[in-house]
């Protein structure tokens, strides 16, 4: 079931290179490189799959099927004859009968596994007469559930099967071609289970706080902990007084307490806080450990719990108990530092430049024998056909060409061409440089006064972010608040993709400066960014002693009066708007920071205004997309850039299908992304056509 590729990305793919095999088995985390020496497997070694090179090494290896359908000429024959029978005649224009019968693997093939083989099995082929089987309290209703769902998609796509077999016209018969399985030849019906379980021990686990009620549950004597949900609510209430008070109970009533936190950072940040509040969390190595100290201890364990638990004299506190919701990102990994961090990020006949040799085009990977070894090289072409070929490890020598131009002149191995061209680059930097090293001058001077972090309130205030940060995220915070701290004006862009984490880098910035009694005066180009903005902010400030306005012209002109008159007198910590914040109406009383949001979308008026405030305060620019003088700035080290590349939490890559048009699948797409909280959009090309198509979605 492995695909052929010709970079190894994900699950299920193998790439052939010489005498390298890359593979990707299902059940392992990494991809892993196999080193054949003619037919001798010399070595097998995991890699990475962003820079491709190679981390540990294997001496053994297990090769698991991607699919439970093995498509050879006894499963195929099978699967012609089981169709026929259970669709009739007619399957010669059907594609899915026709690919399996060419040898080809459709997607999700797996639901017509039935038809591959004379049965299948469950786990209860598996396990023996003796065995005992525990289910959750509510399997009942998870069970019915789940069979509703069955059915649901099964009468979907039945009704939409019929309605095309009673259609006219070719287009009608060929439309969304999708025969549905009936579901008891893939599922186990309710009364087929039921009778399969009967002669086997099945126990049920009693809910908590429910005692057992007869002699089929298991009751393991465990409740629910506490949650902090209440408080977190309240106005003005601190999360962390009641955390502390309710551990001290717990140890009073000598029970051991565990904190359980998903990572080491926010293991760490939630002692640092706790430890504010008098309640000091010793940390254990592992579950064994922090089990062995004496009633009455606390420890903190790192432990991915919802949340937490009494059971016996352990209490568990889990971080979503106190914290509310968080989203973690598992396996997170480390990002290259370079543009093209990996090959497979440059495909054969990408025009490269090389910083030595000037504009080539980009062949391939070449594995070559080099001091008896091999090694991976990115080949690339020169003038005249001349070749270089470059170790994986060098790619950080490489930039894209800025041109897609196919018929680019390439430069020539060791010609003067390139080195000439470079020269004369470098000589309009120069210029540019001596007006711009003035500027550079004049601001590294300049000296106000540093920002001192109250490290106890700002660790409860960043505990407030209810995801993991990204290591780009938290590199940029600690850029800003490096500058925060070193005396001198900040002035910084950080650069990301939309909703890459630039609000919560402002956020920091802006809770560092307002608590030392400065005012924060934050610029969006638009009223609903604006608004956004708002919200975002006055929820994260909400039950601290910083008052946060909006100014805009949603907001009355009785509001936007009383905004202004404290923005004058320093009653408003942090105002939230437009281009109305830059009017010259607009006194600041102690201005610190001012954090622009998509600079390119202000006009020169607005530039100019901002250029005035930016004497003496910090400024830091949001932006996805720099205009070319604001990156130019940027990438010559006028102005400070911090880059946000690494993609958030459970941000998947894209992926497209193309099909024919399918109302069972569009259903199930919008109905899928309607459950896990997400938004749809339905775009179409034609304006006549969206009172059909809002008609069709309803």
């Amino acid at each position: 079931g492995y695909v052929r590729a010709s970079t190894v990305v994900e699950a299920g793919d193998f790439a052939v290179r010489g005498g390298l095999i890359d593979i990707f088995p299902p059940t392992r985390s990494a991809p892993l490189r196999l080193d054949f020496f003619g037919d001798e497997l010399e070595s097998i070694r995991e890699f990475d799959v962003e820079t491709q090179r190679t981390t540990t090494s294997l001496e053994t290896l297990t090769l698991s099927p991607v699919s439970e359908v093995f498509l050879e000429d006894a499963t195929i024959g099978h699967f012609r004859k089981s169709y026929i029978a259970a669709f009739g005649g007619g399957v010669s224009r059907d594609p899915i009968y026709a690919a399996v019968v060419d040898g080809i693997r459709p997607q999700g093939i797996e639901h017509y596994l039935p038809l591959f083989y004379d049965h299948t099995e469950t786990i209860l082929d598996y396990v023996g007469p003796r065995a005992l089987i525990a289910t959750d309290s509510l399997v009942r209703e998870a069970m019915a559930e789940r069979q509703a769902l069955i059915e649901d998609f099964y009468s979907s796509r039945k009704d939409h099967q019929d309605a095309r077999d009673t259609g006219s016209g070719d287009r009608a018969k060929t439309a969304g071609l999708y025969r549905p399985l009936p579901t008891d030849g893939l599922y186990l019906p309710t009364a087929e289970l039921d009778e399969r379980l009967a002669p086997l021990q099945v126990r049920r686990h009693s809910p908590f706080d429910h005692p057992a009620e007869d002699g089929d549950t298991i009751d393991f004597g465990g409740r629910m902990g506490r949650n902090f949900l209440a408080e977190r609510r309240t106005e003005g209430v601190n999360v962390f007084e009641p955390v502390a008070q309710h551990i001290e109970a717990l140890r009073a009533s000598r029970h051991r307490v565990w904190i359980a936190a998903w990572s080491e950072g926010s293991r760490e940040r939630l002692s640092s806080v706790l430890e504010d509040h008098d309640v000091i969390i010793p940390i254990a190595r592992d579950g064994r450990t922090a089990l062995s100290v004496d009633p009455g201890s606390v420890r903190s364990v790192i432990l991915p719990l919802e949340h937490g638990f009494v059971i016996g004299d352990l209490a568990v506190i889990s971080e979503q108990d106190i914290l509310g919701d968080r989203l973690v990102n598992r396996g997170r990994k480390r990002r290259a530092k370079n543009f093209i961090a990996e090959a497979s990020a440059l495909n054969p006949g990408d025009l490269i430049v090389h910083i030595d040799h000037g504009v080539g085009r980009y062949l391939g990977l070449k594995t070559l024998d080099a001091g008896g070894a091999p090694h991976d090289c990115l080949e690339l072409e020169y003038s005249g056909g001349s070749k270089l070929f470059l170790p994986v490890e060098n790619i950080e020598l490489l930039s894209r060409y800025g041109n897609a131009n196919e018929s680019a002149v390439l430069d020539k191995l060791g010609g003067v061409a390139w080195q000439s061209r470079k020269a004369k680059a470098k000589g309009k930097l120069r210029e540019m440089a001596a007006e711009l090293i003035k500027i550079a001058a004049k601001r590294a001077m300049r000296t106000i006064e540093p920002i001192e972090i109250d490290q106890g309130s700002y660790n409860e205030f960043a505990a407030r972010f209810p995801y993991a940060e990204t290591d780009d995220q938290l590199a940029a915070i600690d850029d800003v608040l490096t500058d925060l701290k070193s005396g001198r004006p900040m002035d910084r862009l950080i650069c990301g993709d939309v909703g890459f984490g630039k609000t919560e880098v402002a956020l920091r910035a802006a809770f560092a400066v307002a608590m030392t009694g400065r005012q924060v005066a934050v610029v969006a180009p638009t009223t609903l960014l604006s608004r956004q903005h708002f919200k975002t902010f006055a929820d994260r400030f909400r039950g601290m002693p910083i008052k946060v306005r909006q100014l805009s012209r949603l907001v009355t002109p009785t509001e936007a009066k009383c905004t202004r008159e404290g923005l004058a007198t320093g009653q408003i910590d942090i105002v939230v708007g437009t281009h109305a914040v830059l009017a010259k109406t607009v006194k600041f009383a102690n201005l610190g920071l001012v954090v622009v949001d998509e600079e390119q979308r202000f006009g020169v008026r607005h530039k100019e205004r901002l250029k005035s405030l930016r004497a003496d305060v910090h400024v830091m620019t949001l932006t996805a997309t720099p205009i070319p003088r604001t990156l130019q700035m940027a990438l010559t080290g006028i102005r400070d850039l911090s880059l946000i590349a690494t993609p958030p939490v459970d941000r998947l890559a894209v992926r497209t299908y193309v099909l024919p048009f399918d109302e069972v699948s569009i259903r199930k797409a919008l109905l899928r992304e309607k459950y896990r909280g997400g938004q749809s959009y339905y775009v179409t090309p034609r304006i006549a056509d969206i009172p059909r198509l809002e008609e069709f979605l309803r």
